[in-house]
Order: structure tokens, then C-alpha cells, then sequence
């Protein structure tokens, strides 16, 4: 379950998506969760569909990689889907027991789960084809302007890398510590809940000082090699828009143009 996490990782490999600016990445991402939330009929998640697909294509990364990471929701998933079918009123289809599964339910479970499923493969196409590195220069680019508010931008695109660059080494270590324990005869699997989470408490201690310890690591390597904030720092390789990020913003303009029209025409409007 813990190499299923596919949040910080990156695939090296050589296509237009991996070459794309990291600001346009996050942009993109931002116009793609923000049109599923904001366009809820069938034929705006076919057009969101025919448009990750084609993204996915073009970033060569495997397929069975990129739905990895959908394991790791797949009991958040589950329990949405059940709260929007049986809790959410409407016209009553049929009776399970003493719950009622409606039909506005129906077509709310359905489309929550829709955007669940294509929010994570959504953002892990940016994680998996974007360096740690670049993705912070990116964000930092991306906040610029908010510096004249005295925002700390520079600090914040560093926390939020190094979380994504710290999230597969502690999978790592996790897997490492639940082996070990595994092997002394730790149980992590049979009890019930309450019984489960008390056999965790053997994997989180040594997990957590294995964290503070990487932690106070890291802290001191950057106070040895005079690290003191952003300001006055250079880029070894600043970001400079190219003729292909340029083209990628207009296919994203011409993707929310074509989604606000689909949207409204609403072929399969009757269906549900």
C-alpha cells in the first residue's frame, strides 16, 4: 500500500508535458480541478476525460503508474459514495433495508467519485513530470507578485518541496520499520480497529524520530552552507517562458471555452 503513494515522486522521461514550464504545469492543474467542480453535467466530464487522456498520453508515463496512486483513496472514495447514495435526498429508486437509494444520490455518488478519482490522477501527472526543484521555482515564480504584501513566498514553495521530496523517503522508511517489526512479530494486519491502532504505536515512534532526525539533518546542512531565506538569491536556471508554454495556456483557454459550451448544451441533460 505505501509504494502505491505516487504524491512526490517523478518519472524521468522525454515529452512535451516534462518540458512544459512548472508554471503552466500548475496552472493547468489549477484549470483542471477547478472545471470539475465548477461543470457538473455528462457531457463536461466526457470532455474532461478526452482532455487527461490526452495529457497522459503525451506525458509517456505508463498508465499502471499513473493509477497507482488511486489505491491510496480508495476508502475515502468508498465512504463518499456511500453518504451521497443512501443520505441525499430526492426521488426514491429502491429500499436496502431501512436506506434509500435516490436518484439524485445516485447521480451524486457518481460524480463525486468521478472528481475524487480524476483530482488525484490530475495532480499526480504535474508531481510525476515535474522535478521537486522545478516545481518550487515554479510556485515561487507563480506567488511573485504577493511579495509586495509581505508575503513569505520564497519560504513557502520551499516547505511545500520539501514535504513533496520528504513524502517518498518516509514511505520509504515506513515500509522499512513495518518489515523489521514484522519480523520481531508485530501484527499489523488481524484485531479490530481499536486493536489495529494500538499495533501501530511500535511504527510511528520510530518513524517519527527517524523524521525529526532528517529534519534536524536537513536544518543543519542549510545553516552550514548559509542558507538565510530568499532574498537576494539567484536561479542557477531561471524560468523563461517558451513558444510551447505559450501554446499550452492557449490550449488551456481553449479547453475552459470548450467545457463552458459543452456544458450548457447538455446532449445527455434527460438521462439524469
Amino acid at each position: 500500500m505505501l509504494r502505491d503513494i505516487t504524491l512526490g515522486q517523478y518519472y524521468p522521461a522525454q515529452s512535451v508535458i516534462h518540458k512544459l514550464d512548472p508554471r503552466v504545469k500548475l496552472a493547468g492543474t489549477m484549470v483542471f480541478i477547478v472545471s470539475l467542480f465548477a461543470f457538473r453535467s455528462v457531457e463536461a466530464y466526457i470532455g474532461a476525460t478526452l482532455f487527461l487522456a490526452a495529457v497522459i498520453y503525451a506525458s509517456r508515463v505508463p498508465l499502471k503508474f499513473m493509477f497507482k496512486g488511486l489505491k491510496t483513496i480508495f476508502l475515502l472514495m468508498m465512504l463518499t459514495v456511500v453518504f451521497n447514495l443512501f443520505l441525499t435526498r430526492g426521488t426514491p429508486l429502491f429500499h436496502i433495508w431501512f436506506l434509500t437509494v435516490t436518484r439524485e444520490g445516485l447521480e451524486t455518488a457518481a460524480f463525486m467519485a468521478i472528481r475524487l478519482i480524476y483530482l488525484v490522477i490530475g495532480s499526480s501527472v504535474m508531481t510525476l513530470t515535474t522535478t521537486p526543484n522545478n516545481l518550487t521555482d515554479g510556485l515561487e515564480k507563480a506567488l511573485s507578485p504577493l511579495r509586495r504584501l509581505r508575503v513569505p513566498v520564497h519560504e513557502i514553495a520551499m516547505i511545500m518541496s520539501i514535504a513533496l521530496r520528504f513524502i517518498p523517503i518516509l514511505m520509504e522508511e515506513t515500509d522499512k520499520i513495518m518489515k523489521a517489526q514484522m519480523a520481531r512479530g508485530a501484527d499489523f494486519e488481524s484485531g479490530n480497529l481499536i486493536q489495529k491502532a494500538k499495533n501501530m504505536i511500535p511504527l510511528l515512534v520510530p518513524l517519527f524520530i527517524s523524521a525529526f532526525r532528517r529534519a534536524n539533518d536537513l536544518a543543519m546542512a542549510m545553516e552550514a552552507r548559509g542558507y538565510h531565506g530568499g532574498e537576494g538569491r539567484t536561479k542557477m536556471k531561471p524560468l523563461v517562458y517558451q513558444r510551447r508554454d505559450r501554446l499550452a495556456y492557449l490550449l488551456l483557454l481553449a479547453y475552459l471555452v470548450v467545457m463552458f459550451f459543452i456544458n450548457r448544451i447538455g446532449f445527455f441533460a434527460g438521462l439524469f
